[in-house]
């Protein structure tokens, strides 16, 4: 479709984009409108907090607005506007066309829209939530907030989250793919760019803990929209979240800082003229940053009944992560001691972000403390560490704003600006955050607070205008550069030593003259013969797999592809996908009281002892109808659409040399999925413990039901093995019936699942009126969830098979499929001995 691309300047461009720099510029320009709402929901209770017990905002819409504004800056500002930055320059960077699966690129995009979309659209459904942007069980449940956290707008906020994260996970596997099999020819692990190696290490962290907070939310989604029991309970509820959301927590705070940590290397040794000193200790140091970010999660926990030799070790391993920090710090300190520095515009806001930084870490010391945080735990002084941490991210963002302005439009800002900016941010960060350490007795959430404070607080509020006032200056000197700013050289930096800036500025749809290689040692344009040039692969036929809506793209693998193969860059279906998700997502979060009524059906005497409100919402049943359809639909065409992705015949391939994009993608998106499962299965372990092991017989009352489904599962397993043997042998009809005889045990499996649970049903068992049954029929009905979804893959490709004779050539996509079935058969092994048996 290169041929028939849109210009820039057409709307039709930005729907159907799957190039990776103009989807980087969607994410950085969204992530800057969130920023804006987000900040505005500040103001509106930095005004609130002016004299204490202030009336601006109801007690209800201040808790609304400092929830949302928490979710706001945490999901839709921070982790995407390092997405933006890391889509447009990671290829650059690394030598690559694109991302590995362009339209997933596309896909990640249009989910993290739509998602913020939802999350603005619950202020008009009554209400959004309002339990903190933490959760915290049981605050995040409508039994025990206050009326409006009942509303739809409280849920969709919710499934909101639930449909970033879900945007967050397809990014992962793309980058993660692209990363590990797409770095030009000599570039080797150790000489990536520091920038790309934050976003590497980033995007690790990223598949698992977001992972976690996806198990999380979709337990808290059940809650709201089914009535589960998982977090309305006295029996260890408000752990069970603090674990799992913590589990994902800490690792945010690091996902967040690491690509700021990135941007502030890279601009060090632009604007120093040196190398970064100790770059591969620097390198190591954030690796052992990425591996025990997983392992401090119950810092968070210490007021709780954990007892506290765990506590003890919590605290050590919280002191040990802050050691590679200080190594981190000191490499950038002594750059600036060793090199000549040039205060440029993104020099001083990466210098900020450095010293900011600092003091952040200083403070948080005293968190992780045992001691120290039964004191300060709950207080503005966590609020103030928390945003000298996370917002001197934010300051090395702005920095990275400035620095790639250039290549990206190719146009010189003004420079006086640009540090007139830059002072009033500084300015306006410390008097809004630094008399919060002061205000340290002010309780968190409460805009009641001791006269004494008000001082603070009102200097807080003054900085809060002055900090939201210093990026309308960014704005205004950014707009004010792309109509009227100077043409940009190629590489306006005398001393920066990255790839992106041996291109023209914007750079090409293409990226480069011809294919980059690092193979003498520095940084060339090879041209190749035809074939071998870089090949194309095309990028069509059956899905690899499916799950949450999303399919991993085809990598055929033709390495030495013919010169008459193009690359695409246009696929309208991702923005039709993620339509149809939000459609879907937007329904079914009105959907309480139609469930409630379906409860109340089922067991009055439940209903009335619950407090529950029948209200079937044929409104809200007509949009999730509408979205259903709208997703079935799109997704069907992504996967007939023929798209070529651009491949790399020679590159860098350590460590997955021999394992095909497509596969290594599978591999990448099955272990977030392990993820998920082990939190649900973690839950149940934790919560049976806690209430008791013995306490818990087997739900369901047929132990055969639960074997016989297990001979099925395996059986079809066997038969997608030989799936893969008939289409490697060309054997169509062998292809059909093995596909065929799949389908066939799939759906009697879901038959038997449905005989046991209308059996459990007839007889009083149902997942809303005990723990114990929640977890049964929540954790079975997410497995059986993912049989559902490989059998539509399934049906697809027997579809594919009859009308195009897909497979017989490439029998790849067939394994793919393989992989995530053989992956549902292992999770019930697991599932059965442990609901069935014990």
């Amino acid at each position: 479709m290169s041929e028939h691309f849109p210009p820039r300047t057409s709307i039709k461009r930005w729907l159907v984009t799957t190039n990776h720099k103009d989807v980087g510029i969607l994410y950085l320009v969204t992530a800057f409108f969130f920023l804006i709402f987000g900040g505005v929901l500040a103001l509106l209770f930095r005004v609130q907090l002016w004299s204490p017990g202030g009336t601006l905002l109801s007690n209800s819409g201040f808790n609304q607005a400092v929830s949302i504004h928490g979710l706001v800056m945490v999901f839709w500002f921070l982790s995407p506007v390092a997405t933006g930055f890391a889509n447009y320059l990671v290829p650059l960077q690394i030598g690559a066309k694109d991302l590995a699966f362009p339209r997933l690129n596309a896909l990640s995009y249009w989910f993290y829209l739509f998602s913020g979309v939802l999350l603005a659209i619950s202020f008009f459904q009554g209400g959004s939530f309002e339990g903190g942007w933490t959760m915290y069980a049981p605050l995040n449940v409508p039994m025990y907030t206050p009326a409006v956290q009942a509303t739809t707008g409280g849920t969709a906020a919710i499934v909101a989250l639930l449909l970033f994260v879900t945007s967050i996970t397809v990014g992962t596997v793309n980058f993660l793919t692209t990363m590990h099999r797409s770095r030009a020819e000599g570039l080797g692990l150790w000489n990536v760019p520091l920038f790309s190696w934050s976003w590497l290490l980033t995007v690790w962290m990223m598949l698992f803990a977001f992972a976690a907070l996806l198990a999380a939310l979709l337990l808290l989604v059940s809650d709201k929209i089914l009535l589960t029991q998982y977090f309305v309970t006295d029996q260890g509820s408000s752990l069970l979240w603090a674990h799992l959301f913590w589990f994902f927590g800490h690792p945010e705070v690091y996902i967040v800082f690491f690509p700021a940590l990135g941007i502030m290397f890279e601009t060090f040794q632009t604007f120093t003229g040196r190398r970064i000193v100790g770059r591969k200790w620097v390198i190591i140091a954030m690796v052992l940053v990425a591996v025990q970010s997983f392992l401090v999660w119950m810092h968070h926990m210490f007021l709780t009944t954990i007892n506290l030799e765990i506590k003890t070790l919590f605290m050590a391993t919280t002191i040990g992560i802050s050691l590679p920090f200080d190594l981190m710090v000191f490499s950038l300190i002594y750059t600036m001691v060793k090199g000549r520095v040039r205060f440029t515009t993104p020099f001083l806001f990466s210098l900020g972000a450095l010293v900011l930084f600092i003091l952040g870490g200083i403070t948080g010391v005293f968190l992780g403390a045992v001691v120290l945080d039964y004191e300060f735990r709950g207080t503005y002084w966590v609020v103030a560490h928390f945003h000298y941490v996370m917002v001197s991210g934010v300051t090395a963002l702005v920095g990275g704003v400035y620095y790639w302005w250039p290549k990206m439009t190719g146009k010189m800002y003004d420079e006086l600006l640009g540090k007139v900016n830059f002072a009033v941010y500084f300015v306006g960060f410390n008097l809004l955050y630094f008399p919060m350490f002061l205000a340290w007795e002010t309780p968190r959430r409460v805009f009641h607070y001791a006269d004494g404070m008000q001082i603070y607080h009102q200097m807080a509020t003054v900085g809060a205008f002055v900090l939201g006032s210093s990026f309308l200056i960014m704005f205004y000197t950014l707009g004010k550069s792309l109509v009227s700013g100077p043409d940009a050289p190629d590489n306006p930096w005398e001393f920066s030593r990255t790839a992106e800036w041996a291109i023209p500025s914007p750079p090409p749809l293409e990226n480069w003259p011809g294919r980059p290689s690092y193979a003498s040692g520095r940084l060339e344009f090879v041209d190749d013969t035809p074939a071998t040039d870089g090949g194309a692969t095309t990028d069509g036929g059956a899905m690899a797999t499916a799950d949450a809506g999303a399919a991993l793209e085809r990598d055929h693998g033709h390495d030495h592809a013919t010169a008459e193969e193009h690359v695409d860059h246009a696929s309208i279906w991702p923005f039709g996908i993620g339509l149809g998700l939000f459609i879907t997502l937007l329904g079914a979060s009105g959907m309480t009281g139609t469930v409630a009524a379906l409860v109340e059906s089922l067991d009055p005497e439940y209903f009335e002892s619950a407090g529950l409100t029948a209200n079937v919402s044929y409104l809200y049943s007509g949009i999730t109808v509408v979205g259903v359809a709208t997703l079935g639909y799109t997704l069907f065409e992504f996967g007939r659409e023929r798209f070529t992705a651009p491949t790399m015949a020679i590159a860098e391939r350590w460590p997955f040399e021999n394992v095909a994009n497509t596969k290594l993608g599978v591999w990448f998106f099955l272990a977030s999925d392990v993820v998920v499962f082990g939190a649900f299965i973690g839950a149940y372990v934790f919560m049976r413990i806690y209430a008791g092991w013995g306490s818990w017989d087997p739900v369901p009352p047929f132990t055969q039901l639960g074997l016989l489904n297990t001979y099925i599962l395996l059986t079809s397993s066997f038969t997608v093995i030989l799936a893969l043997v008939m289409a490697e042998r060309k054997n169509k009809t062998g292809l059909l019936a093995t596909l065929g005889t799949t389908v066939l045990l799939g759906l009697t499996f879901m038959g038997v699942k449905a005989y046991e649970w209308s059996y459990e049903f007839s007889h009083g068992i149902f997942w809303f009126t005990d723990l114990h049954y929640s977890m049964y029929f929540v954790t079975t009905g997410l497995h059986g969830l993912h049989v559902l979804l490989g059998l539509f893959v399934a049906v697809f490709m027997i579809y594919r098979v009859i009308s195009i004779d897909a497979y017989l050539e490439d029998s790849r996509p067939v394994e793919f499929f393989g992989l995530y079935w053989h992956f549902v058969d292992i999770v019930w092994v697991f599932l059965f001995p442990l609901f069935y048996l014990m």
